[in-house]
């Protein structure tokens, strides 16, 4: 028997039976899925006929975008310092809850039954799309940045809650074994064990979640809860093509900056 001279990396599933049954239930599925009326519960029943009917408008409209109208820049302007103003607001509010919030919900820190809470209201928070939080905030306060704010706090303080508590829960227990034995108070043992090896963590989080922000500002905007996005929204229903492609092209800048932002903030973290 010859000994093999190539190294090969192993495979993800070594049982070869279970490795090509896999793929080819994946392949199986994806078929039912797309093909119309073939097994009842699994098809998505795509009507392909109509997404093709749908070609010539998509390419009508992107005809109707070239070129594209910023003619109306007050109000361009307006919509991208609203969501700007949003993003910071609903990040610096975050931050500051999802302190209380991740402390809550690490085991190592609190009681079981302050824990439970704490990981339920994460739970809960993250359960929803910002969409959907938005609908819910905009039914209540309106349409305007207010329901926006709202969303975009909710989604942060989960967000980095939940980043927290777990940087928490994973930190060495050395060093707040330490300091409890001293006879430290809880305040203490925050400032003193957890602070200095979670703060590097917690601004890089809530750093990246600033650039979430500020693109979610301006997707909630879309069902009516302020930014770039409900201007977006005004211009379609408008059939107004091409000043929605400037809108477009704003928002894309506005991203690639926000992205650009992130990034230097988080090398000078390191």
């Amino acid at each position: 028997m010859s000994t093999p001279t190539t190294w090969r990396p192993p495979k993800l599933i070594a049982n070869p039976f279970l490795r090509y049954g896999l793929i080819s239930f994946a392949v199986l599925y994806l078929i039912c899925s797309l093909v119309p009326n073939l097994v009842p519960y699994v098809s998505l029943d795509i009507d392909w006929a109509r997404a093709g009917r749908g070609l010539p408008r998509a390419a009508d409209m992107l005809k109707r975008m070239v070129p594209p109208d910023f003619s109306r820049w007050e109000l361009l302007q307006k919509g991208v310092f609203e969501s700007v103003r949003m993003a910071l607001a609903a990040s610096l509010l975050g931050m500051i809850l999802a302190i209380p919030l991740g402390l809550c919900a690490a085991r190592n820190l609190v009681p079981m039954p302050v824990y439970l809470v704490g990981r339920a209201m994460l739970a809960i928070t993250r359960t929803f799309h910002e969409v959907i939080i938005a609908i819910f905030f905009v039914k209540i306060f309106g349409f305007g940045p207010l329901a926006g704010v709202l969303t975009l706090v909710v989604a942060s303080m989960s967000f980095i809650g939940k980043m927290l508590a777990e940087d928490i829960e994973n930190m060495p227990p050395g060093q707040l074994e330490a300091i409890r034995a001293t006879g430290a108070s809880f305040p203490k043992m925050l400032l003193y064990a957890v602070q200095p090896q979670m703060l590097p963590r917690y601004l890089g989080v809530s750093i990246y979640r600033l650039d979430a922000n500020i693109r979610h500002s301006t997707v909630v905007g879309i069902v009516g809860a302020g930014g770039i996005g409900q201007v977006l929204a005004a211009s379609f229903s408008r059939y107004d093509y091409d000043f929605s492609l400037a809108i477009l092209l704003t928002i894309i800048t506005l991203v690639f900056l926000g992205e650009f932002f992130s990034n230097w903030v988080r090398g000078r973290l390191r």
